[in-house]
């Protein structure tokens, strides 16, 4: 009974947010705030970076907070890029929520302090929720979305602080498919 119980409680923990595997990843605005010096797009500067990413694969993360956990997420992801710069595998995190100034000030201060340097953090124009076109469900603190040539190959969504180890391992290794 304990286990049943315990399984409930993780399923529940995931929602449901986003591209879903199979769909396309459709364009939308952003913000560069700080990240991957080498993508050429200078920190302040509004453009599609779905769109700049072209066919290459990506990890798209929506994120509503800035933790130790998407740090960890991060640091993790920058690995793989540089293992896969063959692949050119890329990322780009899209801080999301109400206050869009504060959110540009925590993602500039979060890259800063933990010092990544290949994945952009982004905030989208539609900061609230994220682009209207890619359904981010509210109750998601993190949503990502491996896609490669624009269609989703990979979708992850978790409600806050259900965001584990085991889950950051399967994200990363998702990524890693994509890649190769």
């Amino acid at each position: 009974m304990a286990m049943v119980m315990t399984v409930a409680a993780v399923a529940s923990a995931e929602v449901t947010s986003g591209p879903q595997v199979g769909e396309m990843v459709g364009a939308f605005t952003v913000t560069k705030v700080a990240g991957n010096a080498e993508d050429g797009v200078t920190d302040g500067k509004t453009l599609c970076y779905r769109c700049k990413m072209g066919s290459r694969p990506v990890v798209m993360v929506f994120a509503r907070s800035a933790d130790e956990k998407l740090a960890k997420f991060v640091k993790e992801l920058e690995e793989e890029i540089e293992e896969h710069q063959d692949a050119k595998l890329t990322a780009f995190v899209n801080m999301i929520g109400t206050d869009e100034e504060a959110l540009k000030k925590a993602a500039a201060d979060f890259v800063a302090k933990h010092g990544i340097t290949r994945v952009a953090f982004v905030v989208p124009t539609q900061a609230k929720d994220g682009p209207e076109n890619l359904k981010i469900a509210p109750d998601a603190d993190l949503t990502v979305v491996c896609y490669k040539e624009g269609t989703v190959k990979a979708n992850h969504a978790f409600s806050a602080g259900s965001l584990s180890d085991e889950k950051i391992d399967a994200i990363v290794h998702a990524s890693c498919e994509m890649a190769e």
